[in-house]
């Protein structure tokens, strides 16, 4: 679902990340070439399998808030309303209090940082629905590594070998360079923040994956040994591009596969599995594919697996994100 408001125009989900850039003066004044479309433009808005909301911490932020506001102020008072509306009120959005993106650019390459392998071939994968009919699939921007956090609460012992070999496994068939940012105390939540700068940074937040319980995550209930997912953003005129995701794995479940002989390899296929969901893939009917619903013994990707995510990796850069 996305974050439209009322009037038709996405919310404005900005940080408070300090004051007016100069260009945007110069350009309000004409010192510069015109705006790229996007910086006169509505900001980012997210989509998102769940609408991942965040509350506004106004006494934190309170003295920024006055001082952004009060060059708003004085800016305002030698340009029209239309001029402020149009080129001020934009630039100044990324720093008002409340404001729920990242500044954009972070860590953004003039090219990708790697190179997804030739396609096999196969047709047995599925990509997850786009929120665009006229885009096909929604992937990570293959300009910027996906960063990604490990909360070990609750992990089985000899784990975290098992969750590296997957994430390899993953960016190897995919091209896109993973970076572990080590661990986290966040645990899994159907409305988490897309954003989290006071734990995080001023980026968007890392993918998350947890060792859960049932009892924690309802969707790990029954037969279910674990959920991946995503949310994605889109910049008017440009693709929706995946910004975060979360992997949440049943650690009582998966801890009796462990004990099997096979156990350690079956537990890295279905990491790699849901790895696969944070990325785009859907759910084949083909059971020699590792996305198949039900692992019936594969521990690898299948063909049409490595050829789904060797498309993923070729997202669009959004270098404006």
């Amino acid at each position: 679902m996305g974050s439209d408001s009322d009037d038709g125009r996405p919310r404005i989900r900005r940080s408070p990340s300090g004051r007016i850039p100069q260009w945007a003066i110069d350009e309000a004044q004409g010192k510069l070439p015109p705006l790229d479309p996007w910086r006169g433009g509505p900001v980012p808005q997210v989509h998102a399998a769940h609408v991942w909301k965040r509350p506004v911490r106004a006494r934190k932020w309170k003295k920024r808030f006055a001082t952004v506001m009060g060059i708003a102020l004085v800016v305002g008072l030698y340009f029209s309303p239309a001029l402020f509306d149009q080129y001020v009120l934009p630039a100044a959005a990324p720093h008002l209090p409340g404001a729920n993106v990242p500044p954009p650019g972070f860590e953004a390459a003039s090219s990708p940082l790697g190179m997804p392998p030739a396609s096999s071939g196969s047709t047995a994968y599925v990509l997850q629905k786009s929120p665009d009919p006229g885009q096909p699939f929604v992937a990570f921007d293959p300009c910027r590594p996906v960063h990604y956090v490990l909360r070990p609460d609750n992990a089985p012992r000899g784990t975290d070998r098992l969750i590296q070999e997957a994430v390899a496994a993953v960016s190897a068939a995919s091209g896109l360079r993973f970076v572990y940012d080590g661990i986290t105390a966040e645990g899994p939540s159907e409305t988490r923040e897309t954003y989290q700068p006071e734990r995080y940074g001023k980026k968007w937040a890392p993918v998350l994956i947890t060792w859960s319980t049932p009892k924690e995550a309802p969707e790990l209930a029954g037969k279910v040994a674990g959920t991946g997912g995503s949310a994605s953003v889109q910049i008017p005129g440009e693709p929706y591009v995946s910004v975060t995701g979360q992997v949440t794995l049943d650690a009582p479940d998966l801890s009796e596969t462990l004990a099997r002989a096979d156990g350690p390899l079956l537990v890295r296929a279905i990491i790699m599995h849901e790895l696969a969901h944070v990325l785009g893939l859907d759910h084949v009917k083909d059971p020699t594919q590792l996305m198949h619903e039900e692992n019936t013994g594969q521990y690898d990707f299948g063909a049409g697996d490595r050829a789904g995510l060797a498309l993923l990796g070729t997202g669009a850069c959004v270098p404006r994100l």
